[in-house]
């Protein structure tokens, strides 16, 4: 089939990519010439495993090509993909601009038949609203399409994985030609497709996230219970995980979510329940648990250093989670902006593996920028991971103890066994598992 894909974003670049891999022939679209630019030499602009052999090859066998001539992309297409960005506005609403604006360029230039898929995370609605602006914007109005959404499950990281090994594909469709062609397009992954109704689709990617994100906050808060009962959160994560009513996936207590999904997600569906008439009162407490959570690493470090005044602390991982470069929303920021809110004098000093670049464009020089985590830890008066790299749980906590001029851990993700940790005679602070149980009176 011929797709175009408006939005070169991790969605779009993944999307565009991967259905170029499963034979499609595939135009990537966007504004940003100097991105298209570097995608055209080969540059990748985003950090995503993989991505980049499966550009090179599918660009090689003439597959995939990346312009800003939206036109020309539309013309010579038959499925249009809109994935470009639904940001929060200030009250939490999705500022739905970005996928109004690229509807009407759609509507403006389009000479024929075509299935229009949302794929970007729109409020309920979007879609009748699109097939509005683009029938308002046809030259010819004798010209049918059909209005699509199909949610995307991607995790950056994970992202090209996730493509090909997906759970399930929902495709949301008023049409019977949509449906078929959709089917057909995706019928190479070979999982579970379910077909429903446009509005349907829309809100099950909402869904999907808040209830992970709800999972995240719960595991947190029972992670703070377990720290005041001396008991162990990873034991209680396994216990309760293990129930196939719950599945152990996002039990993993921290630091709390963060990325472009879970935070724009769950306050985007607050809003939209808000909109039809609804409080949804147990989201608004899941998003204010995850706002509060990093602060407990912030806790932690001045009850081990008295006066943080002129001290050095080493933040270990910038980027929300391992294997992406996006800080957006991360942990990190909001540690890193509040330790030096309350210690003018505290110098600071972060490395990340990947995610250097994009976090320098954000803290500028208000911290210092390690080139390893052993430059990063070397005579620093505490370390906190904020970011579960492979890399800083392969460092050891015996070479952690060697190159820290105090050997306190603030171990935001429970990278490392406490036990070991204090035979080692290392200060270890880690979330909801409090080494030296304490007494708790049973009534």
């Amino acid at each position: 089939m011929k797709l175009a894909v408006i939005g070169t974003g991790y969605v779009g670049l993944t999307s565009g990519v991967c259905f170029a891999e499963l034979g499609n022939e595939v135009t990537c679209v966007d504004i940003d010439v100097e991105k298209i630019e570097q995608l055209n030499s080969g540059v990748m602009p985003i950090y995503e495993p993989g991505i980049e052999e499966i550009v090179n090859r599918n660009r090689n066998l003439g597959r995939i090509r990346f312009t800003t001539d939206l036109r020309q992309a539309v013309q010579s297409s038959d499925i249009i993909i809109i994935a470009v960005g639904t940001p929060s506005l200030p009250d939490g609403k999705v500022d739905m601009s970005y996928v109004y604006t690229v509807a009407k360029q759609i509507g403006a230039c389009m000479d024929r038949y075509k299935i229009i898929v949302n794929k970007s995370t729109v409020p309920v609605g979007t879609a009748d609203a699109v097939r509005d602006i683009i029938r308002n914007q046809l030259v010819d109005k004798r010209i049918h399409f059909d209005v699509a959404s199909v949610p995307e499950f991607l995790k950056e990281g994970s992202a090209v994985s996730d493509f090909f090994n997906s759970d399930r594909v929902v495709i949301g469709v008023d049409s019977v030609y949509a449906k078929e062609a959709l089917i057909e397009l995706h019928k190479p992954l070979n999982t579970k497709l379910q077909v429903t109704d446009i509005r349907s689709a829309e809100l099950i990617k909402y869904a999907a996230n808040s209830f992970l994100a709800m999972k995240i906050s719960f595991i947190n808060e029972i992670a703070n219970i377990a720290e005041l009962a001396g008991a162990d959160i990873t034991e209680i994560a396994a216990g309760i995980g293990s129930d196939s009513r719950i599945g152990d996936k996002f039990l993993k207590a921290g630091i709390g979510f963060g990325g472009a999904c879970f935070p724009k997600d769950t306050k985007g569906l607050v809003k939209i329940a808000e909109d039809l008439g609804n409080d949804f009162k147990l989201l608004r407490e899941v998003i204010n648990v995850n706002e509060v959570q990093y602060k407990k690493l912030i806790s932690k470090l001045e009850e081990e250093i008295d006066d943080l005044t002129n001290k050095v602390v080493t933040i270990l991982g910038l980027s929300f989670k391992p294997n992406t470069d996006d800080i957006r929303e991360a942990p990190s920021l909001k540690i890193i902006n509040e330790l030096l809110c309350k210690y003018p004098t505290l110098q600071i000093r972060v490395y990340d593996p990947v995610a250097m670049n994009a976090a320098k464009q954000t803290l500028g020089d208000s911290v210092f920028y390690s080139c390893s985590v052993e430059d990063a830890v070397r005579d620093s008066n505490a370390a906190i991971i904020v970011t579960e790299w492979e890399e800083f749980v392969a460092f050891g906590l015996e070479t952690y103890k060697k190159m820290l001029k105090q050997p306190v851990i603030i171990d935001g993700r429970n990278c490392f066994n406490p036990v070991e940790a204090k035979q080692l005679n290392i200060v270890y602070r880690s979330i909801g598992r409090n080494t030296e149980l304490k007494k708790v009176k049973v009534n």
